[in-house]
C-alpha cells in the first residue's frame, strides 16, 4: 500500500496532550505513516507527556533554551523544522492550537509547499496582545492551513468569518477529551505529599489553582493571590493546592502573599496524569489556562478563569466557566458566590461540556485518510 506521510509537530506539554491521542488514531489507520517531530520548545514537561503516552519522536530539535526569547524560539524552529522536512518529505503537516511552534511549522511547510492541518483551528479572543503570543500564532498559521480541524460551531464561525470555505473546515471536538477521559482513573494513587494533603483535609473542599499567563504577571497576579487569601479567611473549610509554575516571576509573588498561609499547599508543577487526577478531586479551579475551561467541565468541576479575555467563549456560554478578571474584588466575588452559594455551584458542576465526547482524534484521523489528494 501506497501510504501517506503525515508529520505531527509539536512542542510543548499542553501540545503532546492534545496530540497524542490524534497520533495513536492516525497509526490505526493503513494508509497513513505518521511521523512525529517535537522541537522541544518546553523539554522537561514535554517528555513527561511523551514517556505518559508512550510517543518516542522520529525527529527531536531540542529547542530548549533558559531564558530563551520569542524570536530565538522562532528562528531556531524555523531552521530546524526546514532541514527535518526536507528529510522526511511529508504529505501533509500536522499542527496544534498556537504555541511559536504552531506559527512556524505552518511557515515551514509553506515554504516547502506542503499541506498543513491545524487542530483546534478557530480560536479567537479578536485582541492580537491577549493572550500573547497565541492569538497571534493561531490567526497567522490559520492563513498557512488547508485542513482546520475546528473544536466547536463557534471556532468554526470564526473561520468563516475570515474567509476561510466551508469545505476545508471540519467540527471534531476537542481532543483534550479525548486524553482526559483516559487518563482520569477512581482511584488513583498520588504521591506521598499530595496523598497526605487530600487525607488530612478530607472533610474540607479543595481550591486548584494554576497561574502563568505573561500578561498577568506582576500586579494582576498579586491582585488574584490576595483574592484567594482573603477567600480563605472567609471559608475556613477550604484549602488550596497550587502546583506553582518555575517562572520566577510567578513564584515571587506567590511565596510573599501565599507562602506562609496554614491553607495554601504550594508545590512543584505536576505530571499531566497526577494532575487531571487532582483535578477530578477538587471542589473547584482558579486558572489562566486555556486547556483546563475544556478538561475541568468533563468532570463536573466549575473553573473561574483570571484572565479578561477567553478565546473559548463556548464554556462561559455553557455556564462551565466564569470570566473573572484580574482584579482583586472580581475574583474575590466570584469564589465568595461559588462557595457560598450551593444552587450556583451546581448550576455550573452539571452544565454539559460543550468540548465533545471523547471522538475527536478518530474523526480527524479518518478525515485524514479519506483525502484522496494533498498537493
Amino acid at each position: 500500500m501506497n501510504q501517506k506521510k503525515v508529520m505531527v509537530v509539536f512542542g510543548t506539554r499542553p501540545e503532546a496532550i492534545k496530540m497524542a491521542p490524534v497520533i495513536q488514531a492516525l497509526r490505526q489507520q493503513d494508509s497513513i505513516l505518521c511521523q512525529v517531530t517535537v522541537t522541544a520548545q518546553h523539554r522537561e514537561m514535554l517528555d513527561q507527556v511523551l514517556k505518559l503516552f508512550k510517543v518516542v519522536p522520529d525527529f527531536d530539535l531540542n529547542l530548549m533554551r533558559q531564558g530563551q526569547t520569542l524570536t530565538e524560539i522562532t528562528t531556531r524552529a524555523l531552521s530546524g523544522l526546514r532541514e527535518v522536512i526536507q528529510r522526511a518529505l511529508p504529505d501533509l503537516v500536522l499542527v496544534h492550537g498556537d504555541t511559536t511552534t504552531t506559527f512556524v511549522a505552518a511557515l515551514a511547510a509553506f515554504y516547502a509547499q506542503i499541506p498543513v492541518g491545524h487542530v483546534e483551528a478557530g480560536l479567537r479572543t479578536g485582541n492580537k496582545y491577549s493572550p500573547f503570543p497565541e492569538e497571534m500564532n493561531r490567526k497567522l498559521a490559520s492563513v498557512l492551513t488547508d485542513f482546520h480541524f475546528a473544536p466547536t460551531e463557534t471556532a468554526k464561525n470564526n473561520l468563516l468569518l475570515e474567509g476561510v470555505p466551508l469545505d476545508k473546515i471540519f467540527v471534531t471536538g476537542n481532543t483534550v477529551i479525548d486524553a482526559l477521559l483516559a487518563t482520569v482513573k477512581s482511584e488513583y494513587s498520588f504521591e506521598n505529599d499530595i496523598q497526605t494533603i487530600i487525607r488530612d483535609r478530607k472533610n474540607s473542599r479543595m481550591i486548584l489553582v494554576t497561574t502563568h499567563r505573561r500578561e498577568n504577571l506582576g500586579e494582576p497576579m498579586r491582585q488574584i493571590y490576595q483574592a484567594l487569601q482573603s477567600t480563605l479567611e472567609m471559608f475556613p473549610d477550604t484549602y488550596v493546592i497550587f502546583p506553582v509554575h518555575k517562572n520566577p516571576k510567578v513564584r515571587k509573588v506567590v511565596t510573599e502573599i501565599l507562602g506562609s498561609h496554614p491553607r495554601v499547599n504550594l508545590v512543584e508543577p505536576m505530571d499531566y496524569e497526577p494532575f487531571v487526577n487532582l483535578m477530578a478531586r477538587s471542589h473547584l479551579i482558579l486558572t489562566d489556562s486555556g486547556g483546563i475551561q475544556e478538561e475541568a467541565p468533563s468532570l463536573g468541576k466549575p473553573v473561574l478563569v483570571v484572565r479578561d479575555t477567553t478565546e473559548r467563549p463556548e464554556a462561559v456560554a455553557a455556564g462551565t466557566v466564569s470570566l473573572v478578571g484580574t482584579e482583586f474584588q472580581g475574583v474575590f466575588s466570584e469564589l465568595k458566590r461559588l462557595l457560598g452559594d450551593e444552587e450556583a455551584y451546581n448550576t455550573m458542576a452539571t452544565t454539559s461540556n460543550p468540548y465533545g465526547d471523547g471522538q475527536a482524534a478518530n474523526q480527524i484521523a479518518q478525515i485524514i485518510a479519506g483525502k484522496k489528494v494533498w498537493r
